[in-house]
């Protein structure tokens, strides 16, 4: 199977978390589970940085629950490990966006490849469309035309 669906593109923000105690199992690797923890400081991240707050978001009305997630699993993070979140915008359509992640460690070993999907919805759970101007970012960051 290729890689080519977790494929990165500019710009691609890059964040740097520690792995806590509490993200590890017994073992003290990583939770499956919490890799898509990390993606969502990724994902805040770039957000913040490129587009606005989630925060903003909410106070838009908007709100962006993921509706479709892989995890391609390569090694294992353990407790303590500084890792890097790479997060990149892939696609994004009038209610909807895709992330795709490259999750590494210190020697720049891959640990895992992601992606999320995510619905705009209102506060009642409504499909909505995304706020023009937050679109038109969007589309500018995935190189929509």
């Amino acid at each position: 199977m290729s890689n080519q669906e977790f494929e990165l593109q500019e710009p691609i923000h890059r964040h740097c978390c520690r792995v806590l105690y509490g993200d590890t199992d017994a073992g003290g690797v990583v939770y499956y589970a919490n890799y898509l923890r990390f993606c969502e400081v990724g994902r805040t991240e770039f957000m913040r940085e490129q587009v606005c707050s989630y925060r903003s978001l909410e106070e838009m009305g908007i709100i962006l629950p993921v509706v479709d997630c892989r995890v391609r699993y390569k090694a294992s993070a353990r407790y303590d490990d500084l890792l890097t979140v790479e997060t990149s915008l892939v696609a994004v359509k009038a209610v909807s966006c895709r992330f795709n992640y490259r999750l590494s460690d210190e020697s720049g070993r891959l640990l895992a490849l992601a992606y999320t999907t995510h619905a705009a919805v209102d506060r009642r759970g409504k499909l909505t469309r995304l706020p023009r101007e937050i679109l038109a970012s969007l589309q500018k960051l995935a190189g929509a035309p």
